[in-house]
């Protein structure tokens, strides 16, 4: 009961509807999402080339397509700008194929037939074969599957069913909207940015059981016998700690998203959607969900009553026992 005394209480569960409205509004938008426009695979899973390019002054994205239709391999190759977005001095190339597709040298193909765009150098040239890029999309799915699998399996041996119910809904509800922000701002996805959804997972999995750990302990310490109360009562104990911990991750974060560049800006990106809806969650969703569920804190302790005294009933058999009583 101490641990509840030291913290003020506030009535999350006020707004159990409208964030499980909102909720429900995200993670719906994210599938249609998912299913219409899809995610926007980088060559790590597509396949085909990247060419980073870099020119000595600002140069029109438009002229440098020009350029490059003449060739018909890279009549459809995607060019976006490499950096900030006000300096268009580096660009990215990408089209599917490979060296042998546009000439000997991609890259120096590339620069032969910008010469008239402007002074370029050829910073990187990346390549990925469409069957290593298909098993490595393969095994990146299966890596997301068995992690999952893993997570689902840990909550429901750790947990009650509802809780462990509650904690599943949770988990899939923060990589499905994780996932429709990266389909709806074209996020390439490649290696770093499914180490990012695993790690969504993880900081997701990690915040819903410290609250769930500290409900349960609310159960049997605290006088209420309405679940929202002991949730309200657990939720605020934490509150600091979930506060200095997501909001230090995500300025942490923030900071290699503006400054990291892009070569991790998908990966800090994920992060910071990841943290937001992962923290948000294990409060209004997690929680909320122990009250759909109809958890009922009575028929719990009255089990956890029958579990001590059937415990309790065990070491006075096995005293009697080491006596010699029969």
């Amino acid at each position: 009961m101490q641990i509840f005394t030291k913290a003020k209480v506030y009535d999350f569960m006020k707004f159990k509807i409208p964030s499980t409205i909102l909720s429900a509004i995200l993670f719906f938008g994210s599938v249609f999402l998912l299913t219409t426009k899809g995610l926007n695979y980088g060559i790590d899973f597509a396949g085909g080339t990247l060419i980073q390019l870099k020119y000595d002054k600002e140069v029109s994205l438009d002229k440098v397509r020009e350029a490059l239709a003449v060739n018909e391999t890279l009549r459809n190759a995607s060019v976006t700008k490499f950096g900030n977005e006000k300096d268009t001095h580096e660009i990215i190339v990408r089209f599917l194929g490979s060296s042998s597709d546009v000439g000997s040298d991609a890259g120096d193909t590339v620069k032969q037939l910008l010469k008239d765009t402007g002074n370029v150098e050829v910073r990187r040239v990346d390549m990925v074969g469409p069957k290593v890029g298909g098993e490595l999309r393969s095994k990146a799915l299966m890596a997301i599957f068995i992690s999952f699998g893993a997570v689902l399996i840990y909550i429901a041996l750790r947990f009650e069913w509802r809780f462990a119910i509650a904690a599943i809904i949770s988990e899939i509800h923060d990589i499905i909207i994780t996932m429709g922000a990266i389909s709806l701002f074209a996020i390439d996805v490649n290696l770093d940015t499914l180490a990012a959804i695993l790690t969504v997972l993880g900081y997701s999995l990690n915040d819903t059981i410290i609250i769930f750990d500290r409900i349960r302990e609310g159960i049997t310490t605290s006088k209420r016998d309405d679940i929202a109360g002991i949730i309200n009562e657990s939720v605020s104990s934490t509150l600091s700690r979930t506060i200095l911990t997501s909001s230090s991750t995500f300025i942490v974060v923030f900071v290699l998203y503006n400054f990291g560049g892009d070569m991790i800006s998908g990966f800090s990106f994920v992060l910071m959607v990841g943290v937001l809806v992962g923290t948000l969650s294990s409060v209004y969703i997690a929680s909320a969900f122990l009250i759909w569920l109809k958890f009922s804190v009575e028929q719990y302790r009255n089990r956890l009553n029958e579990k001590l005294k059937q415990k309790r009933e065990r070491e006075r058999e096995r005293a009697k026992f080491e006596k010699g009583v029969v």
